[in-house]
């Protein structure tokens, strides 16, 4: 009986789920002309047309590309200091460890509306506003704290003996870190990347802040940009567009979502 019932709730939160979805799909299958408010069910098939207005209009495939520069490069430079740096922390004797991962991981606490002010400002001058090495930066900068957090935790538990075997044999700490720890947290580092190449694609508060220019916007920038500025098109064309711009993410997250669970298990 309680197996029963909680198969019906899981349904029923699943449906709930589920209508959004319905909706967007069904309404950017919708012509333009013809939309006059939500539908139910498919009256036309114009999704290929809205696909072509929003990208003609505004830039959405150049958008995209920038997302996944910025997503790819700021979750590997992320990934890559977070690993050092839970290195240092777990396997090499550093001073107050404890201190330096709360100093790091305290990253993740802060919201990051405090931080639009003085990034605008510095940005601004020191050109670094609106370009696409600038937008790398930042991302890669507050994707550090949360992939420290994953990778420091699975460092946590690997086997103590590894190390030792690894200093008996006279290997440096680089020779340890390269070729024992890095291997061995493979899956952590995987792990990480897709979070953070997933917040920095569905980012849209930075997009909007810190760039303005077609070639350095981020997709969700360009859809915001797209519901506001050509708000003309209808809603047909933007959801269309967001469909688009949301399939990456649904595929990556639907090919490695092993790693996502893997990843929440390492959480204490």
């Amino acid at each position: 009986m309680a197996r029963r019932l909680r198969n019906v709730i899981l349904a029923a939160v699943a449906v709930l789920w589920l209508i959004p979805s319905y909706l967007v799909v069904v309404n950017a299958f919708t012509a333009p002309a013809e939309y006059s408010g939500p539908r139910w069910w498919f009256t036309s098939f114009a999704f290929v047309d809205n696909i072509a207005v929003a990208f003609r209009t505004a830039a959405i495939g150049q958008a995209m590309w920038n997302s996944f520069l910025y997503s790819t490069g700021a979750a590997l430079i992320a990934v890559l200091v977070a690993a050092l740096a839970s290195f240092a922390v777990v396997v090499m004797p550093v001073r107050r460890s404890a201190l330096w991962f709360w100093a790091i991981y305290t990253g993740t606490i802060l919201p990051l509306q405090v931080f639009l002010s003085p990034l605008f400002n510095g940005y601004a001058a020191t050109s670094l506003y609106d370009t696409q090495y600038g937008m790398v930066l930042i991302y890669a900068a507050i994707a550090v704290p949360f992939a420290f957090f994953v990778i420091r935790n699975y460092m946590t538990t690997a086997p103590r003996e590894l190390m030792e075997a690894a200093q008996l044999d006279g290997a440096g700490w680089l020779t340890m870190f390269v070729r024992i720890h890095l291997p061995v947290a493979r899956g952590a580092l995987v792990a990480a990347f897709l979070f953070q190449f997933l917040a920095t694609w569905n980012d849209l508060l930075f997009g909007i802040t810190l760039s303005t220019s077609p070639n350095v916007r981020p997709v969700m920038a360009a859809l915001a940009e797209l519901n506001g500025q050509y708000s003309g098109l209808g809603p047909p064309v933007i959801l269309a567009a967001g469909i688009v711009a949301s399939v990456p993410t649904v595929a990556l997250f639907l090919s490695f979502q092993r790693f996502f669970v893997n990843a929440l298990r390492l959480a204490p």
